[in-house]
This record gives C-alpha cells, structure tokens and sequence, in this order.
C-alpha cells in the first residue's frame, strides 16, 4: 500500500505545481479545465488494419440473459429471426439440457417482447460470487434474484434473475452476431456492479480508490463503495459511488455521500502520451444548467423508457474518466470547435453524446471513441430495457458503417456487469482475494476467491478484485470482423484496454493492471481480409441492407 500511496502523492504534487486544480464550494480540489488552444493530435501508425475503434458499453447483461437460445428463436412473439443455414451454437442454455434440468430452484425462462421492462437484479461484489457456488452456478435464485420492484409497468416473477429474451426481442444483437463475431467466453474482470466494471474497461484496475467527502475534501468515513482501505486511505472499489470530479455527481451536489477519486493511470493518460485522439461520448452529459465559473454544472434531463418509467439521462457513477483529475471535465465543459472533438482542450475529451454524432458526420472521428447510451437505453433493468437499448445501437451503429470511415473502424459491444442475470459458465479464477468483510455487504470473499490467494496470487496484494466474474456478451463489428464467428477465446473487460494498446502502441497501464493478463480480441478478425461487410439495420433489428465493400489490408 505505501508504494501506491506514494505514487498517488506525487501525481498529485504534478497536477498541483502545473496549475490544474482549483478549489470548489464543495470542498474537493477540482481539475481546471486545459485552456481552449488544441493540442494537435499525431496521425499514430497502428499494428492492425483497425485506425478507429468505438466501444459502445451498455449496462448489466449476463451472456445467457441474451444469447441462452442463440440461434434458435421461439419466433411466437416480435420479430420473426431465423438464422442463417450452419450457424454454430455458442456454450449457453440449450447444451446439457439446461433449459430443462438446471440446477437452480427455478428453470430458466423465456421474456417475450411484450416484458422488456423487468426488475433491477442484485449484482453486487459478494453475492455475485455466492450465486457463482464456485463455478457451479447454481445459487443464483438464492443471492441475485430481484423478483418485484416498486416500478410500474416492470414485469415481476418468482425467480426472475433465470429469465432470457430471444432474437423476436433482441434481434439486431442476434443480426449482428450473424454478420459478424460473438465470444460466448468473455467475463467481467472482477465480480461487482457498474463502477468497478467501468474502472475495468479503462484502467483494468479497481484498486487506488479513495473516498471523499464532498463538503470538506476530507477522506470520508464509512465510505460505502471502497474496501480494504489502508492507512494512507485507499482501498478498492466494490460498489456503485459517483466521480469526485464531476459537478452532477451526488444527485447534482445534493447529497452528502462520499464520492471517489482513483490514483495511477488509465488508459485516456496512455493516448493522452501519444498524442492519439479519443473521447468519452456518455448520453445526458451536456449540463442543462451550464457552470458559470462560480457554480457548478446541473445534469437534470431525463427520459421515459418504453414503460414509461423516468430517469436521469446522466448517471455519473458510469462515466470512469471522471474519478481520475487528469481525465475529468468536472464542469461539463463543451469542446472549443467540432475540429477540437477528440484533442485536448477545455472538455478533456469528455462529451456529450451529440459531439460524436458531429465529429462523425465531420469525417472527424477520433482513433478512440468510447459510447454511454442515456440511462433509459443502457439496457439496466428497470431505467432501460432491451427494446430502448436496441433503438440506440442500431441509430449509432447505422450511422458508423454508413460513414467514409467504415472500411478502417471496428465496434466492440461490450457490458459493465451482469446485472445478477443467471448465466451457467463461470471463468476459472485469475486473481485471488481474502477480504472478510466487503464494504456495504455483509459477507467477504467467498471460498472460490480466498482459495485462489494460495493457488494464483493476489496482483499487487489488493483485495477486493477477485475475478473474472461473471460472464457478459462481447461482440466485434467491423470489416475485418470473421463472419458468422464464435470465438471462445478466454476475454474479459481488460482485452478491449489491451487491444488499444496494443494497436496504438502505448505500452501498459502498469501496477498490476489486469490488461497484462486478458485474453486477446484477435481472434474475432481476420486482418488478411480483402473485402468485409457493411450491415444496416432497421429500427425493429431486421436486415435492411447487407453489402460487401472493398478493403486494403
């Protein structure tokens, strides 16, 4: 712990001596914003074919919760699919009978597409690995189901986590695994909810967590989202607690809840060292009370998913950027030009989601774009749901491959967790943990984490990152993509972190970080291609268009 405290200190000492923190009303030491000439970005040389990659991550879906009955859909409600003739079946619900005979007290079942609203799960660190049995999966009833919940219009059933929707409900994710390559073995890189799961995909690392307290820039007591704290106040993140960057943290700086500040490095500082452009595109985050130097910014939009339940758009505990000062825009500055989307200036590569429809349609698409839908088409249970998730990712997926960048960009459609969804295949686990008393739960580790301490070591001594948890749909959409391809190469959150470095060639995050051990998304392309697909999609999911381009290896 004093190694990583130290490095902590003098990051800080850096930010302080080059002028970049200002003091806020609430307390914390904010970044200020970089001045508004750009810093010009370097046209990088990449190891792949690949000069532009998007990672769109939705929210809270375990592999078989969408995929259990891949490519077999009952076809007796919404969208008709069929697929095409010699599609492989992926490892999910309809091998061993699972449909039928499971080991969990209920049987898993289909949500038609009149029932896309459901219930939240419980998906925290701790009963995630109960549900888990040590890889038996067969506690899942037990420890992550949500059965009611107080939302109007969600569907409600004893044993809900065991349900699964089909190619009627989600038939673009179904169409695009078709046209290109779904991994069926890709797992979160720790167990836990969204925060850990978004610090995974940036930084593979959910150690160096600090908690605040807002009103005084204090380390906080009690923090609820932070473990294993040591004496100089660090710890690991476990659970949901908003960036202490950020203005609309803590509902908008109404609440006195602690918020967290990350040490070391994620993988924005890597680009940022390159001179490579990227952003991070998170629906809602322009303020609709903008900052005036004095006050701070409001996120207040909201939107109604298709059960007419309301939400913030913006939820700050989803953006990771925001817990690290050398990546945050606190004040949800815009950037200084359409031409500035992607470099570095006042917005610190921090957007709304509307500067990546312009900086597409501007031929002004960064190297690296990572993409928030609003909370209402995330795909959470209960704020979202499978219809409003599918309406944002054809939009944005149709307007990528319809754009004159195409030929050189691959999408990743990745998630943060599971949701507590059942899924029957666990990953074996890599990194060990013993803490007996996990923050805001009332259990520790589990067995399966504590034994793993002894058999395969516990990276840098943290606690609390015990994983790979559970397993989460991972797909490539590209060009270059392998059509109609399962990939069953072991991956995790921490593969996409490594596929940008080592595409850009930035080297890696260091301090145990978990891009070092993840498995390769290498296997779901083929660079050799000469040709490869442009699919469009209707707004229902179907096929509108499918048409072979032209393409220079």
């Amino acid at each position: 712990m004093a190694a990583r405290s130290s490095v902590r200190r003098a990051a800080v000492a850096v930010l302080l001596a080059a002028g970049l923190t200002a003091c806020t009303s609430t307390g914390i030491s904010q970044p200020t914003a970089p001045t508004s000439t750009v810093t010009p970005a370097i046209d990088a040389p990449t190891t792949t074919p690949i000069k532009h990659l998007v990672v769109i991550y939705s929210e809270n879906v375990s592999f078989d919760h969408y995929f259990g009955t891949y490519p077999q859909a009952a076809n007796t409600d919404g969208v008709k699919f069929t697929a095409a003739a010699g599609t492989a079946t992926p490892v999910n619900l309809l091998q061993d009978n699972l449909l039928k005979a499971n080991p969990n007290q209920f049987q898993p079942f289909r949500l038609s597409s009149s029932e896309p609203v459901t219930c939240d799960q419980n998906h925290s660190y701790g009963p995630e690995q109960q549900s888990a049995d040590g890889g038996k999966n067969d506690l899942a009833v037990q420890f992550t189901t949500g059965d009611t919940c107080g939302i109007g219009g969600a569907f409600k059933k004893a044993g809900l986590t065991m349900g699964y929707y089909d190619g009627n409900t989600v038939t673009a994710l179904w169409n695009y695994a078709q046209h290109y390559a779904l991994n069926d073995h890709s797992f979160g890189s720790t167990f836990g909810p969204s925060t850990p799961g978004a610090l995974n995909l940036i930084a593979g690392q959910t150690h160096g967590m600090t908690a605040i307290d807002p009103r005084t820039g204090a380390a906080a007591k009690n923090p609820v989202f932070v473990s294993s704290i040591g004496t100089d106040g660090v710890g690991t993140a476990t659970d949901d607690g908003d960036p202490a960057f950020d203005d609309c943290s803590g509902n908008n700086g109404t609440s006195t809840n602690s918020v967290g500040e990350m040490s070391g490095q994620n993988v924005g500082d890597l680009l940022n060292a390159k001179g490579i452009t990227w952003g991070w595109f998170q629906g809602g985050f322009t303020p609709s009370t903008p900052s005036n130097g004095t006050s701070a910014a409001k996120c207040t939009s909201i939107h109604k998913n298709v059960a007419g339940y309301s939400s913030n758009d913006y939820v700050p505990h989803h953006n990771p950027f925001a817990y690290y000062r050398s990546t945050a825009n606190p004040h949800h500055l815009p950037p200084s030009s359409p031409a500035a989307i992607g470099q570095t200036d006042q917005a610190n590569h921090n957007y709304d989601l509307t500067s990546f429809d312009t900086a597409l349609a501007g031929g002004n698409l960064p190297a690296v774009s990572f993409l928030k839908a609003a909370a209402y088409q995330n795909g959470h249970a209960a704020n979202s749901d499978p219809i409003d998730e599918q309406d944002f990712l054809v939009k944005q997926i149709n307007a990528i491959q319809e754009s004159r960048e195409w030929a050189s960009t691959a999408i990743v459609i990745a998630y943060d967790d599971s949701d507590g969804w059942y899924d029957q295949l666990s990953s074996p686990i890599l990194n060990g943990s013993n803490d007996p008393q996990v923050a805001n739960e009332i259990v520790g580790d589990q067995p399966m984490c504590v034994d793993a301490v002894t058999t395969v070591g516990k990276a840098g001594g943290y606690n609390d990152r015990c994983g790979p948890g559970p397993r989460l749909p991972l797909l490539v959409i590209s060009p270059y993509a392998k059509a109609n391809y399962i990939d069953s190469t072991p991956t995790e959150q921490s593969s996409i972190t490594a596929f940008i470095e080592d595409n850009w060639q930035t080297g890696r995050l260091g301090d145990h970080s978990f891009d070092e051990r993840a498995g390769s998304l290498d296997g779901m392309f083929d660079f050799t291609a000469t040709a490869g697909q442009r699919l469009i999609l209707n707004k229902n999911g179907t096929v509108k268009s499918a048409t072979t381009i032209p393409l220079v290896p």
